[in-house]
């Protein structure tokens, strides 16, 4: 193929200013794989300051003689014209990331609490309005702008997704009002999609509820079709992601019996206690892992039934409980990750569909031979949340394999940002790992990529992972965020432009309810303020009367010795007993609800 195609295209490129010639009125620009890019800028090329969700538009146009110094990364979405034998790329947007040369307006240290306030606001305006919060109007599907569908399938997950990210919000905001939504949905979560197994002593969780009127019909086993009728074991996972993490901010005892409900159920039908992990599916009858029903999905594990519990709910149940048992599943969970998901021998990615005996899966329905690429960068940023906590050599190898293969297999070093699904292996005469459809963008891929960079950085030192991490972050919040209807988007495209049709048109479906964008804002504030740019952080909580009267506030799985609680209030009013090191605040009984914001700090 002639490296003049004959045509004009528009396309990114992200880097980092080599040099600028004023007079000539052209720049270079090399990516994060090094390859350096001529650009040139003419009298309709425009810049703009990165912004955040609910601020204003900052022109920047006026200002390149003097930004485009050597060392600024910038994002610049341009047009390749043919001249000659080869090509001319001429920019006509530039992205600012902040106002100095090295300046992220992201690692503002509240960046992410602001952009969680505007994310919780755009949902609870579009399920709720601004009248009382009624979840007998809550719905699944939400078009771009917020508005509702006619579909009325109240899905678990869902509601379980934005009542995480709900409670999430009022931790980083203290707002009562996202408070109240995130308690008035464990309520109906409790009241409408819970089933208490009395004679097996466990507890379900029904796939969702159709509602027509005053009548609902409860659809006890999947609708999704990858796991059309059966019990699918994430869906299991994320109904107590939301309530969990409520309970780190209420200690609602209420939430504690469903978890340990749900966690029996784990254990007693969906456990593997001959060869280990956790089966993916159970029959809806016989609550049975093998049974034909099943089809493909019979006596086979994978990443969401044996890892997802770590990032989903149980690291936040450990963090509120502070009970060794959990730890140890947390274990138990990573040591089965790293023996067997590795498959370094034949791809770069992990290996993520098993049979029972841990043979690979590689005929699955959709997945085949391929991989999740967001799965692999939430495996290295869950494996570091735990070596923080029980230091196995094995974690922090499998974390660092995956971080240094992962750039060059999995993120697109032109143009910014992390692709979705790819083959696993390549064909003879291939260098690039195919795309299996697209090479779109999901938001939920370039979350992993951010939160696992961070927190990599932020243990381990590696300016490396600096780097990648703000590269993730550059892009996110470059192309994701919606500055006219609110929420982030689903897709984008391999430019960052918005990809706007079929269910990634939408802001509410089965796959997106607030989760992923406000894990990410809680998580990105929390180690970008505590471990890199050593900022205070604060968190608010609102204990219950009948709550433990030790609330623990450590905000995540963090290196030891490197964060510690440095001022708490009560109700507006100094509060002196609590343990910095161990994070956590006695408080004073109470007939009444308490206000509890705590202050962290960095210890280095």
């Amino acid at each position: 193929m002639p490296d003049n195609l004959g045509y004009t295209w528009t396309d990114t490129i992200a880097g980092y200013v080599e040099s600028f010639d004023a007079d000539a009125k052209t720049f270079v620009l090399k990516t994060s794989d090094g390859r350096p890019f001529s650009i040139e800028i003419d009298d309709t090329t425009g810049a703009e300051l990165l912004r955040n969700l609910g601020e204003p538009y900052t022109d920047g146009s006026g200002h390149l003689n003097d930004v485009l110094v050597p060392g600024r990364y910038v994002i610049v979405y341009g047009i390749f014209y043919p001249v000659g034998d080869g090509l001319r790329y001429t920019a006509k947007h530039i992205e600012l990331l902040g106002r100095g040369a090295t300046d992220y307006n992201f690692e503002q240290p509240n960046w992410w609490s602001k952009q969680i306030d505007q994310l919780a606001s755009f949902y609870r305006r579009a399920q709720f309005g601004t009248g009382s919060i009624d979840y007998s109007n809550y719905r699944t599907e939400l078009h771009l702008g917020g508005s509702k569908t006619e579909s009325h399938v109240q899905e678990t997950d869902t509601i379980s997704r934005m009542v995480y990210g709900m409670a999430s919000a009022y931790m980083l905001t203290g707002k009562d009002d996202y408070l109240e939504v995130a308690e008035k949905g464990t309520e109906h979560l409790r009241n409408h999609m819970r089933f208490v197994d009395h004679d097996n002593d466990v507890t379900y969780w029904y796939h969702g509820v159709r509602v027509d009127g005053k009548t609902e019909t409860k659809l006890f086993s999947s609708e999704f079709s990858d796991d059309y009728d059966a019990i699918p074991m994430y869906e299991q996972i994320y109904a107590l992601a939301g309530p969990i993490q409520t309970f780190r901010v209420t200690g609602d005892p209420r939430i504690t019996d469903d978890t340990e409900g749900t966690l029996r159920l784990f254990e007693k039908f969906f456990r593997d206690y001959e060869q280990g992990g956790y089966f993916s599916h159970l029959d809806p009858i016989l609550l049975s892992p093998h049974h034909e029903s099943l089809q493909f999905n019979a006596s086979r594990k994978n990443w969401n039934s044996v890892g997802d519990h770590a990032p989903a709910y149980l690291v936040n149940l450990y963090l509120a409980t502070g009970e060794e048992r959990h730890l140890d599943m947390l274990e138990r969970t990573f040591d089965t990750i790293a023996e067997h998901f590795p498959d370094y021998e034949n791809s770069p990615f992990v290996n993520e569909r098993f049979m029972r005996d841990w043979s690979h899966d590689l005929e699955h329905t959709w997945q085949q031979n391929r991989a999740v690429v967001g799965h692999n960068l939430k495996i290295a940023w869950n494996l570091m949340r735990m070596y923080s906590q029980r230091p196995k050599q094995s974690y922090l190898e499998l974390a660092e394999k995956i971080a240094k293969l992962m750039p060059a297999v999995g993120s697109d070093q032109q143009r910014g940002g992390w692709y979705d699904v790819v083959e696993r292996t390549l064909k003879p005469g291939e260098t690039n790992y195919r795309f299996a459809w697209h090479d779109r963008k999901a938001w939920w891929q370039q979350e992993q990529a951010i939160l696992a960079y961070l927190i990599l950085n932020g243990s381990l030192g590696d300016a490396d992972y600096l780097r990648y991490a703000r590269e993730a972050e550059s892009f996110y919040n470059s192309f994701f965020l919606d500055h006219d209807e609110g929420g982030v988007y689903f897709n984008v495209l391999s430019t960052g432009m918005p990809y706007l049709l079929g269910t990634e048109r939408l802001k509410g479906s089965h796959s997106m309810s607030m989760y992923h964008s406000a894990e990410l804002c809680y998580l990105a504030a929390t180690y970008t303020n505590l471990l890199i740019t050593k900022q205070p952080l604060e968190l608010w909580f609102k204990p219950l009367p009948n709550a433990s009267r030790t609330l623990r506030v450590a905000p995540d799985l963090l290196p030891t010795g490197r964060v510690r609680l440095q001022e708490v209030e009560i109700d507006g009013k100094p509060h002196e007993v609590f343990d910095p090191r161990a994070m956590t605040v006695t408080l004073p009984e109470s007939a009444d609800r308490l206000t509890v914001r705590a202050t962290l700090v960095a210890t280095d």
